[in-house]
């Protein structure tokens, strides 16, 4: 993962766990996918690079799962992971040790991740499975139709027929214009 890309992860990280009430894992996979979902539907691309995979749970962000178990040090700068006992047994809690840096984001990412924020604020772990597991979503397509367990789940999903192609072409376009930039 790229700095810009791993910096914008973790601050989204920091500013659900500042910005909604009991953020576990479960919680923050599914914001972080609606994050990155959303944000590819309306402009095509990912804000975090996450990739994920259908898991029966919902979509599942491996590469930060793993990580959580053993934490970078970046990671642990910024944020608090405990398990904590509560009433269905033992779960990780996720705080902020750092302040978001707003920064990082554009102002679309900036209203995505307010609105996410706001949505979800109090939902719990079930309510956010059942929120990703709706019909014609992109988990649903790949678990449910195509009935592939633990397959990744493409970005393209997030597009509708229609605007597929067009959003593939603005994909296409910003990677070159990033490839451009990379090397000046």
């Amino acid at each position: 993962m790229k700095n810009h890309e791993r910096e914008k992860l973790l601050n989204a990280i920091v500013f659900f766990a500042k910005n909604t009430r009991n953020l576990g894992k479960v919680k923050l996979w599914k914001l972080l996918y609606f994050l990155d979902f959303q944000h590819y539907r309306d402009v095509g691309r990912p804000v975090t690079g996450l990739q994920y995979f259908a898991w029966p749970k919902g979509p599942v962000p491996v590469e930060l799962q793993n990580e959580v178990e053993q934490p970078a040090a970046d990671m642990q700068q910024k944020l608090d992971l405990k398990l904590q006992e509560f009433a269905k047994g033992k779960a990780l809690s996720i705080t902020p040790k750092a302040d978001f840096d707003a920064g990082l984001f554009s102002k679309r990412e900036l209203r995505l991740l307010e609105s996410l924020a706001a949505e979800f604020k109090d939902s719990s772990a079930d309510e956010m499975i059942e929120a990703t597991h709706l019909e014609n979503q992109p988990w649903h397509k790949i678990f449910n139709v195509q009935g592939k367990k633990q397959a990744y789940i493409p970005y393209e999903l997030a597009s509708r027929a229609a605007e597929a192609e067009q959003i593939e072409a603005l994909s296409i376009e910003h990677a070159e214009m990033k490839n451009n930039f990379s090397r000046i």
